[in-house]
């Protein structure tokens, strides 16, 4: 039964990620056709076609590797007014091909290869033609619907099962945990051994059970004001009262240790006050609307963008990980290998009902459509973000040239910035790679506890 649950698990994950790789697809077409667009292909999946049937000008179908889509609207590069040529006898433009260097060569041929499926009657339904604001509704179709996507799984889970949050207990704060030794923070996890320096509330006396009543002469009545008056402990000099079994005591010590991360969410090093105790908890859920689902998305997606820029660092530690140089980072990015694996052990998990296992997967799904509608906002070619910055330049160029009563500078030819999509796409290419790898060689699991 665990097998077949897992399975399960792995299937609707999958099912979930390719639905929205067709919706998402969807979001460019529709417009697209809407706006006169010539539309010639809509596929999900990338390699050899496994399934495919012609609908008027569209080819429908599915390709074997389930890991992308595209859709192919025709005149997305516009011909280099150098490179016009004649049209062949069935009315197809005809580009000249450029030999004079690598990129330039590959700039000309994609050229080329788009102005093969241009016919005389096509002239007014090329997508570089299309004003920039038309532009801009096609390819942020893609990205904006694997948004709305992550707003509907997050909406639906907010409001049903809620946010899940273990809180320190009310009033001043009884220790659930006091750490015995300070461990570098890059090396979080591993037992303390004689060279490490004793942690602060243990030098203080503080044991697991004692509540703390005060702080350099301060009453404490909370986790947050204590933790608030540690951080900013700037001398370091800490007399601590506390209590234990009824008994009040009276501890010092130096919250002064190496630099530390502020928070979870946090992560930068900085000189703060640190104890090393935690507190007693409960789960707190939080349920809300959509107005609140904004503000978690929002939440989320800070912490989504300062991922991506760290993604490249990120990927190589997973590369570090696969060759056993380091431990992988179990809040480190995956694949949808990764996600398929997390998705099954969650559904087959003894430890959770089975309203928190479709709360687990709809976090699942919602975070990775979040994910992929942001980073296909980035501004750079081949990513859907890289033709908005495309058309938004141009309506800028345009702009200045009519208010300065220039001459129109016409269109922005994205083939130039072809060598730049090319880099882009190998780098896309090889950490999706690294990632696959990494979950297959050394996949994150669930936490046992």
């Amino acid at each position: 039964m665990s097998m077949l649950l897992y399975a399960a698990g792995v299937v609707v994950f999958v099912l979930a990620i390719l639905a929205s790789i067709g919706l998402h697809e969807l979001g460019h077409l529709v417009p697209a056709k809407a706006f006169g667009g010539k539309v010639t292909q809509y596929f999900i999946g990338f390699g050899p076609t496994v399934w495919s049937r012609q609908r008027g000008e569209t080819e429908y179908g599915l390709k074997a590797i389930p890991l992308g889509g595209y859709v192919k609207i025709v005149g997305m590069l516009p011909p280099g007014a150098d490179e016009l040529g004649e049209r062949t006898p069935d009315g197809a433009l005809k580009v000249r091909r450029s030999n004079t260097g690598l990129f330039t060569q590959l700039v000309s041929e994609a050229r080329a290869a788009e102005w093969e499926l241009v016919g005389t009657e096509d002239a007014d339904r090329l997508f570089y033609r299309m004003p920039w604001w038309k532009k801009v509704v096609v390819m942020a179709g893609g990205p904006t619907v694997n948004l709305l996507i992550a707003f509907v799984a997050f909406a639906i889970l907010f409001a049903t099962y809620g946010i899940k949050e273990l809180v320190a207990d009310d009033g001043p704060p009884v220790l659930e945990t006091v750490a015995t030794c300070v461990v570098p923070f890059e090396e979080t996890g591993r037992e303390c051994t004689d060279a490490d320096p004793m942690a602060p509330a243990y030098e203080a006396g503080l044991r697991p059970g004692d509540t703390i009543t005060s702080f350099n002469g301060t009453p404490i009545t909370s986790w947050d004001q204590l933790k608030g008056l540690v951080q900013r402990n700037a001398d370091g000099t800490a007399v601590i009262g506390y209590e234990r079994d009824g008994r009040s005591f009276t501890g010092a010590t130096s919250t002064t240790v190496e630099a530390r991360p502020v928070s979870a969410e946090d992560t930068t090093l900085r000189q703060v006050g640190f104890l090393g105790v935690s507190p007693t908890t409960h789960v707190e859920t939080t349920t809300g609307g959509p107005v609140f689902t904004l503000r978690e998305m929002g939440r989320m997606t800070v912490d989504s963008v300062t991922a991506m820029v760290h993604l490249p660092v990120k990927v190589w530690d997973v590369a570090q990980a696969i060759v056993g140089l380091e431990e992988r980072d179990p809040n480190g990015p995956m694949s949808i290998v990764g996600g398929g694996r997390i998705a099954g052990e969650t559904v087959s998990s003894e430890r959770f009902e089975t309203t928190e296992k479709l709360a687990g997967l709809a976090f699942l799904v919602g975070g990775f459509n979040l994910f992929i509608g942001l980073f296909n906002f980035v501004p750079l070619l081949p990513l859907d973000g890289g033709h908005i910055a495309s058309a938004l330049w141009e309506a800028v160029r345009r702009g200045a040239a009519t208010l300065t009563r220039r001459p129109d500078p016409g269109y922005v030819d994205a083939a130039k910035l072809l060598p730049v999509a090319y880099v882009v796409a190998v780098c896309i290419t090889v950490m999706g790679a690294v990632l696959i790898v990494g979950d297959l060689v050394v996949p994150v699991h669930l936490p046992t506890e």
